[in-house]
């Protein structure tokens, strides 16, 4: 998996990209088929954003979270990543799990 973490109008520090990686190895644990990953970090008066941008083999997720805090920002995003790659998850082995439909053909008198 590619990850790139960027920030804007905020300096990316070691702890905060350890954190974002921690948080993130939350998500592979369900779904190991991640391609690329982008997390943008940015700050503005009393508010903090974190958006990523997870690139699935058939799906791109995308998500955002805004909080008072970098790292509760950060936290509130893994929790909607990971409900939204649990739910891609589902769909897909759902999906493969049904059997093929049977077209039922009319006898021709």
């Amino acid at each position: 998996m590619n990850l790139s973490i960027c920030g804007r109008h905020l300096e990316v520090s070691p702890a905060v990209r350890e954190y974002v990686m921690n948080k993130l190895a939350r998500v592979l644990r369900h779904f190991d088929h991640v391609i690329d990953t982008q997390v943008i970090l940015s700050a503005e008066p009393l508010r903090h954003k974190a958006e990523v941008t997870m690139r699935l083999s058939g799906k791109d997720i995308h998500c955002e979270a805004t909080e008072e805090n970098l790292y509760a920002a950060i936290d509130l995003l893994a929790d909607k990543l990971d409900r939204q790659v649990i739910k891609h998850k589902d769909k897909v082995q759902n999906h493969a799990a049904e059997p093929a439909k049977r077209q039922i053909v009319a006898p021709v008198v």
